[in-house]
């Protein structure tokens, strides 16, 4: 019985949305501005020349780059030998959820709440109640920020006075960091997820926990304790309608917090090289007929939001070295697609998400142009490989199968 494999290269976006330009990024481009930087010698930190995607690019990353943007792609120009293509969301965000829920059949629905770029940036109701909840006098933070930044800005005067630190960016968050030690990791979890049903409410699609630990002399640092508290999709996912089929439903990295836990059965965590050898081994391990549905968080959280090139160009480089221990992994009726959830543009302005079209790359089903597809046809392309039945997507009409 087959086998799928869905693996999201968080923020891996290559440019062309055509609504771009509603959300102020018209002509970001994450994949193609990366290529163009390493071709010019603008992204030597630890790395050098042009940008070297040998194995997805075999399977069509530099086709489908100028497929969903007519961008320039030097360093990638190989002649497909896979299932290529590129996605275009029609969800009215450019989030984790957003992305995720859409590439597992379900658009969203609604318009997220975002909080204003002001200081403060919180309604006191829920200043006040994070304060309630923490047993605190007041919270640290209350504006946009770089997660980094804050903690750096506020991380001593918050292991000083104890108060959480809250903050927000351009996405539909409220992320709350607070120290491992000082404040307590079980106590951080605990008041992100007491606080999840009223930001839920308000339509705040995540409230996300961002533990660190150090001191001021030494800085510092967070860890990967990370948890997202995500709003419940608001209709059965491809991760529900597999389970409802009898097939087991795997998550490596943050999946599970995204769908909070919903139609999926077990689930690995850790840094991106740890998720690299939980995917390895759940390929070696997953079952008949079952789903594994992965995310790699790090090109987004490490080196798309803080704008480091030569950042987001090592992790690329490293994640298509271990894309043939992916390959020779998939056996005869397995199928393997590689995909994203938005851009984060590190040669953009600002420091959030960037609104774009994403490759849609697959093996296991030999050479394939796709062309112009929906993130909701992955769902439908996936369920028809596993024999899963369709569903129809309320108001937008059922993702169709590019197989």
């Amino acid at each position: 019985m087959a086998r799928a494999f869905l693996v999201v290269l968080d923020s891996v976006g290559c440019g062309g949305a055509p609504d771009a330009a509603d959300f102020g990024d018209a002509g970001s481009n994450t994949l193609a501005h990366i290529a163009q930087s390493c071709a010019r010698g603008a992204a030597e930190e630890g790395r050098s020349g042009p940008l070297h995607l040998p194995n997805l690019d075999n399977l069509g990353l530099g086709a489908a780059i100028r497929l969903a943007s007519g961008a320039e792609t030097p360093g990638l120009t190989a002649t497909p030998r896979g299932l290529w293509g590129a996605g275009t969301e029609i969800s009215p965000g450019k989030d984790t959820p957003s992305g995720h829920w859409e590439l597992a059949g379900l658009p969203v629905p609604w318009d997220w709440h975002y909080f204003p770029d002001t200081a403060p940036s919180f309604p006191p109701d829920l200043v006040k109640a994070v304060c309630k909840a923490a047993g605190t006098d007041g919270i640290l933070g209350n504006r946009h920020a770089s997660g980094t930044v804050v903690i750096a800005e506020e991380g001593a005067r918050h292991v000083e006075t104890g108060w959480p630190i809250c903050y927000t960016s351009a996405d539909s968050v409220f992320q709350i960091a607070a120290h491992e030690e000082h404040f307590g990791l079980a106590r951080l979890l605990q008041l992100c997820k007491d606080l999840a049903p009223m930001l839920h409410e308000m339509k705040v699609g995540r409230v996300i926990a961002r533990p660190f630990v150090g001191d001021a002399q030494n800085g510092f640092t967070r860890t990967t304790n990370r948890k997202d508290f995500a709003i419940l999709p608001p209709a059965d996912t491809l991760c529900d309608r597999a389970q409802k089929a009898g097939r087991k439903v795997h998550a490596v990295g943050k999946i599970g917090d995204i769908f909070s836990m919903r139609g999926i059965d077990d689930v690995r965590k850790g840094s991106d090289a740890e998720l690299m050898e939980h995917l390895l081994e759940v390929m070696d391990l997953a079952e008949e007929g079952s789903f594994t549905f992965a995310n790699f968080v790090e090109f987004d959280s490490l080196y798309g939001h803080r704008r480091d090139v030569a950042g987001y160009a090592r992790a690329l480089e490293w994640f298509d070295a271990q894309v043939p221990g992916l390959l020779a992994r998939l056996r005869e009726s397995d199928l393997m697609i590689f995909t994203a959830d938005h851009g984060n543009d590190p040669t953009w302005r600002g420091t959030d998400h960037t609104r774009e079209r994403v490759p849609v790359l697959g093996a296991g089903v030999g050479e394939k142009a796709i062309g112009q597809v929906g993130f909701a046809d992955v769902a439908a392309s996936i369920a028809d490989h596993l024999g899963i039945p369709a569903q129809d997507i309320p108001a937008q009409g059922p993702g169709r199968s590019f197989l």
